[in-house]
């Protein structure tokens, strides 16, 4: 059986005007991640990413943890993440209160992002989205049998929070609520282990944070 971490990126920039930038802790939950896998004495085959900034820059502090680059990084787009700002704007006129209370705290943000996120995988958004649900599954589903297909007896992954729910929304086979409700919850830096052969899928743990799981680190667990 191969093995596949699944990591979700460090903390962004929420609010700033560069999202997509790792946020000083940010870079350092991605430190920190690889220096819990050298000490596991964890060596990955291959590394495969998504296209955007803070998955590189994830990628490029957990490789500096583990002692420097092993692998090449390999991208693809299949990991991204969806343009939840294009999902809110699909909501229109109609959707303008639910808008402006996302704008108003974190905490009203996600409580908003998962109505939005709901009203999205029912098809009820009255406006014009650059995916539809259904496109936004295949394309991550289409992302993971690639990485299943080309080998790797460890790979290392990292994506995003609404990716990794979606996948593990499907390797477990359950329905949308669910990939909704987890990507509520995944942490920054977080890592989920599968185990993969012959085209088949199992989950062995999820959203762990292992190198923060010290009195020293509590504070540096985030979400955004």
């Amino acid at each position: 059986m191969a093995e596949l971490y699944l990591v979700r990126h460090g903390q962004a920039s929420f609010g700033a005007e560069n999202y997509d930038a790792l946020s000083p802790s940010g870079r350092t939950q991605s430190l920190w991640l690889g220096e819990y896998f050298a000490q596991a004495r964890l060596r990955f085959d291959r590394v495969v990413i998504g296209t955007m900034e803070r998955h590189r820059q994830t990628a490029e502090g957990i490789l500096a943890g583990m002692g420097g680059p092993q692998v090449e990084i390999a991208e693809d787009a299949g990991l991204n993440e969806y343009d939840f700002q294009a999902l809110f704007a699909a909501l229109g006129e109609a959707g303008l209160p639910l808008g402006l209370s996302a704008a108003s705290s974190k905490r009203d943000f996600y409580k908003a992002l998962r109505e939005v996120l709901q009203l999205w995988a029912d098809d009820r958004l009255p406006g014009r989205v650059p995916e539809t649900w259904n496109q936004f599954q295949t394309r991550v589903q289409r992302a993971r049998v690639d990485i299943q297909r080309s080998g790797g007896r460890r790979v290392l992954v990292v994506s995003s929070g609404g990716p990794i729910a979606v996948t593990a929304q499907q390797v477990l086979q359950a329905p949308a609520a669910t990939a909704i409700a987890l990507n509520m919850q995944i942490r920054n830096s977080s890592v989920c282990q599968y185990l993969f052969k012959d085209g088949a899928m199992s989950l062995v743990s999820f959203n762990s944070v292992p190198h923060l799981e010290r009195a020293d680190r509590h504070e540096c667990v985030t979400y955004a």
